[in-house]
């Protein structure tokens, strides 16, 4: 009999699960950009009735149980359910896809609640003028912002549960969603759903190694680092199925910053060149997920990212991202080096002036002008995301302080700042009901304007009068540079690597040759003799392990080869170039006798050894820098335990490795596991700051490396995997799926 269930693959751990009879469509796991998978498969179509045009598409979404795999979001479904509301047509009054019925988001209690908030902010940032006091906001412009938000809320700010309904499945039962379609949780991320005799088996856990897709492939660029310059890194909109979401790269005396960070942000980064440990800063216009869903990218470095946006933006941030991982507020600062910039006036970073303006949108936005003195003046580049048309904020104006909308002056104000002529200004021309029209722009005397944010890859006659397009890796140089960055770059990295080196020394190994690779090239090969050295300048590079057949990227500033060198071995991994790299190519006969002459054979054979060991453990699966090791290595203790001994420390919290044995968790009334070699334990103290609550007992003998957890606080890569690690194992899923060790 053939089965009235359809399921598909959508992309890596996410599926597609149609029941036709019982009109149910259900997306099963939601990460970054999957509404732009579901448009290239053809899951949402153009659909016409009754003369008007709507899409199809999912009606109910399947939560991941856990809200992060491998390091990146699994359940984002803001965009899935805008499609849902607006362009399907469930909301829209007299729509004719509009039957009453509401989206469905069915999962754990715990998920499903954090998506409400996260939905909620997503769709109104702050709510309150309370909240919008506590980020800054003056009494007066408080009540002036929530006027404007209630215009663009057509009068009321929703609770998330007036949107959608909710399916809580907490446990193994077998549940209906509606029309006779079931489910029911067999393990952690494993599900079963059936109709009538039909049924499919869902499992939403991405294996090891494996990361959600992009929906687009960008190619590779070798991207020279400037003075003052803008690199186009994305022109189109959420909806976009070939290009990324607006946003641009800052290059400022050669350091990188992000304007934004969209979906693929690592992707992005590594199409055009740049190592993740290269970013500098990231400047946030606001937080809707076409320029937000990266941000956990920017969480795999071993150092904190500054982060610069007004207060309101930043709170905003904050909030969305914290209701995601379902934490204090507070955690938002464990990320990033919180750097908040006044509204309306310039600020100074390191001789970039920074101006962010506050822009009318339904959350709290902020536009960026960024300038420059040289000789003939400033040069200054305007980022205009998510701007409003004239004509919609013309129609928000009244007279009325006591009526919901803006003020003529407020009009006027923001005219005017949008008008505002500058070298070189990218905007948004999305148009609606929330995003920019070119035509507002046409008197506008800035040299040069690049139009976005929209998912229309031809311009009209009439944008293309007015405004100039970018493909993707363009770049728009304001200020040519006539010094070397890249050598400047490696001699920063060599100091990391060697702080308490005379400098002269250091500029021994500057003076070699800055070799570029292309993409995909060997740079060294397993089991291979090498005789150079290199220090990755930029770009990323793959360490690929043949026997465990596994990998992992390493960036900007790690050294390559060098262990092999000074124990004069063969390699044991093959690196491999995932972008255009420049690496600084060191002899080995000269990096040897840098360090004997310099006497770091004790300290370096000391963090070879060490990280041989920690390497085994995913949670160091990335770059770490030389500084951040050497903390590590400092801080490490070595212990070991009998069979039958409890582990555990009295007066300060650690992180243990396990070496060799394994050890028995056991939480109370919940159940026990058993942690093996190669894996960690003692991470739920990092999150509730105080003594375990669970017992660990040695299974064997068994040897550890442990770790304080107040270090570990330091480093945004260790936390959040470690974030990972806790939220799968004690957060969000009942104690017994865990112990079934899926």
């Amino acid at each position: 009999m053939k089965s009235k269930i359809e399921k598909n693959i959508v992309t890596n751990g996410v599926y597609y699960v149609s029941i036709a009879e019982a009109k149910l469509n259900i997306l099963c796991g939601s990460p970054a950009d999957v509404v732009k998978h579901l448009m290239q498969k053809g899951f949402i179509a153009k659909k016409i009735k009754d003369d008007i045009e709507y899409e199809s598409g999912p009606n109910a979404i399947l939560l991941s149980d856990v809200s992060v795999q491998n390091g990146y979001f699994s359940n984002l479904s803001e965009f899935p359910i805008l499609q849902m509301l607006y362009r399907q047509g469930m909301i829209l009054p007299n729509h004719p896809n509009n039957d009453g019925s509401k989206p469905i988001l069915i999962g754990l209690t715990t998920q499903i609640d954090s998506q409400m908030n996260y939905i909620y902010r997503g769709n109104y940032g702050l709510v309150s003028t309370d909240e919008l006091e506590a980020a800054g906001a003056s009494k007066e412009e408080a009540d002036q912002i929530m006027r404007m938000k209630l215009k663009f809320a057509f009068g009321k700010i929703k609770d998330t549960n007036e949107l959608l309904d909710r399916l809580d499945i907490n446990n193994c039962d077998k549940v209906m969603i509606k029309n006779g379609v079931y489910i029911q949780r067999n393990a952690l991320n494993d599900f079963t759903i059936s109709y009538d005799e039909s049924s499919v088996d869902v499992n939403l856990n991405l294996k090891k190694n494996i990361h959600y897709s992009s929906p687009y492939s960008l190619g590779h660029y070798d991207i020279d680092r400037e003075y003052f310059a803008v690199i186009h890194s994305g022109q189109g909109d959420g909806w976009d199925i070939h290009r990324p979401s607006m946003s641009s790269i800052l290059m400022f005396h050669g350091n990188v910053y992000l304007i934004d960070a969209g979906a693929n942000i690592e992707n992005i980064l590594q199409s055009l060149g740049i190592g993740l440990n290269e970013v500098y800063g990231i400047f946030h216009t606001h937080a809707h997920d076409d320029h937000f869903a990266g941000i956990t990218s920017l969480l795999q470095t071993d150092h904190k990212i500054k982060y610069y946006a007004s207060p309101l933006v930043r709170a905003t941030v904050a909030k969305k991202l914290t209701a995601l991982l379902n934490v204090d507020e507070s955690e938002f600062e464990k990320y990033f080096d919180i750097c908040d910039l006044e509204l309306d006036k310039w600020n100074n970073i390191d001789g970039l002036e920074v101006k962010p303006v506050f822009s009318p949108h339904p959350i709290e936005t902020n536009l960026f002008l960024f300038r420059t003195i040289w000789s003939d003046g400033y040069k200054t580049y305007a980022h205009y995301a998510d701007i409003g048309s004239f004509e919609v904020l013309e129609n928000m104006v009244t007279d009325n302080v006591n009526e919901i909308g803006i003020s003529r002056e407020f009009f006027e104000s923001t005219k005017k700042k949008y008008l505002e002529s500058v070298t070189l200004k990218k905007l948004d021309i999305g148009g609606g009901m929330i995003h920019g029209d070119a035509k507002d722009f046409v008197s506008d005397e800035s040299d040069k304007i690049i139009l976005a944010h929209t998912s229309n890859e031809n311009l009209s006659q009439i944008q293309k009068s007015i405004g100039s397009g970018a493909q993707f890796g363009a770049i728009d140089v304001l200020i040519q540079n006539n010094q070397d960055f890249l050598r400047r770059n490696a001699y920063f990295y060599l100091y990391s690597h060697f702080p308490d080196i005379d400098k002269t020394q250091i500029k021994v190994l500057l003076n070699c040759n800055i070799k570029t690779f292309n993409p995909e090239t060997i740079l060294l090969r397993e089991y291979k003799s090498s005789q150079m050295v290199y220090l990755i300048i930029t770009g990323d590079v793959e360490v690929i392990d043949f026997e465990e057949n596994q990998s992992k990227i390493i960036s900007s500033g790690a050294f390559i080869g060098d262990m092999n060198a000074l124990l004069e071995i063969p390699l044991i991994y093959t690196f491999r170039a995932c972008s255009y790299v420049n690496a600084l190519e060191i002899p080995v006969e000269l990096f040897t006798m840098f360090v004997i002459q310099n006497n770091l054979q004790e300290c370096i054979g000391y963090r070879i050894r060490t990280f041989e060991i920690l390497n085994e453990f995913d949670i160091f699966s990335n770059v770490i820098s030389f500084p951040v090791k050497n903390s590590i290595a400092n801080a490490l203790e070595f212990v070991n335990y009998k069979s039958g001994d409890i582990i555990e420390d009295k007066d300060v919290l650690y992180i243990y490795f396990i070496i060799s044995g394994n050890v028995k968790r056991v939480n109370g009334a919940n159940g026990a596991d058993i942690i093996k070699r190669k894996e960690c334990f003692g991470e739920e103290q990092l999150f509730t700051n105080k003594k375990t609550s669970c017992k660990y007992i040695a299974v064997d003998d068994i040897e550890l490396y442990k770790i304080p957890i107040n270090l570990i606080n330091e480093i945004p890569m260790l936390y959040w995997k470690l974030f990972e690690q806790y939220n799968k194992t004690f957060n969000n899923v009942n104690y017994c799926f865990c112990s079934l060790n899926v």
